[in-house]
């Protein structure tokens, strides 16, 4: 079972201890595929890795997509329940554990905002209920979309993650971002040219 609280998160299960989720940090591809061969000896300690690398990130997600802190922390919990439970099917040459994570938290954010779906009055007709209902998927999935750019961000170097998040989040123009960051006009270019290529890459291999 996963408990949190506060600016903090503590995740048990069978044979292990509860531990705090520090901030979340990048795993690489050699350690995904240790962490998944672990999840599927059923390892505690992989599910630590799993928790450590990912559950702020998770956490944060949840937050943002369901607007409640109580109701995210419950849905946090069966996010990492499921990925104790289905861990031997995960499969890293698919999708790296983040990834995996994060298309877990999008399932269950949106199954629990669609049981807050009124029920339609008998009266209503089943298509003119959902005409009127919004439903929540697609701004889950709008959300999960962003966040999961953002974890490729991460996996760029340093330098080329930079001028991506000034161009995406901040919507400058390469002079402009050359300004903002007191680079050579050809060096913008440069390290842009370079990081398109390499999250073009990790989208491929990350899959829709």
């Amino acid at each position: 079972m996963v408990t949190t609280h506060a600016a903090t998160a503590t995740i048990g299960y069978p044979g292990a201890p509860a531990m705090p989720v520090p901030p979340s940090r990048a795993v690489s591809e050699p350690e995904g595929t240790t962490l998944a061969d672990g999840l599927r000896r059923k390892d505690p300690a992989a599910l630590r890795r799993l928790h450590a690398a990912h559950g702020g990130r998770v956490l944060a997600f949840l937050v943002q997509a369901l607007g409640d802190r109580a109701t995210a922390e419950d849905v946090f919990q069966e996010v990492f329940l499921e990925a104790w439970r289905k861990g031997a099917r995960y499969d890293p040459s698919r999708a790296a554990p983040g990834t995996w994570l994060m298309t877990i938290a999008r399932s269950r954010a949106i199954d629990q905002l669609r049981r807050r779906l009124p029920e339609p009055d008998e009266d209503v007709t089943r298509g003119e209920a959902l005409g009127d209902t919004e439903d929540p998927s697609a701004r889950v999935e709008a959300l999960h979309e962003r966040w999961r750019m953002a974890a490729l961000l991460d996996r760029l170097p340093p330098h080329q993650a930079a001028v991506l998040r000034m161009r995406f989040y901040g919507g400058l123009s390469q002079s402009e971002i050359a300004e903002a960051s007191g680079l050579p006009i050809g060096t913008v270019k440069t390290r842009m040219a370079a990081a398109l290529n390499r999250l073009r890459e990790l989208v491929d291999e990350e899959g829709p």
